[in-house]
């Protein structure tokens, strides 16, 4: 269950998808919107099922907003 938070606080925190890219700070800062995130579902009584998809998604979302950027930007 833990590989999930882990992995989106770091795309959270702007780690790039191709790699290479990404700062601590970042990752702290995607880990504290994680936790946040944990807390308040927990909090709203979110079944844990539903709250894995619901974090899948917003893994999914900054995945593909890393990508959106870096493809304009032209880096990938």
């Amino acid at each position: 269950w833990y590989e999930l938070d882990a992995i989106a606080a770091v795309f959270i925190g702007g780690a790039a998808v191709s790699g290479g890219v990404g700062k601590i700070s970042g990752a702290v800062i995607g880990a504290l919107v994680m936790g946040v995130l944990n807390q308040g579902l927990s909090t709203m009584g979110v079944d844990s099922a539903w709250q894995q998809v619901i974090k899948g998604l917003v893994l999914l979302a900054a995945v593909a907003f890393d990508v959106m950027n870096r493809r304009r930007a032209g880096s990938v």
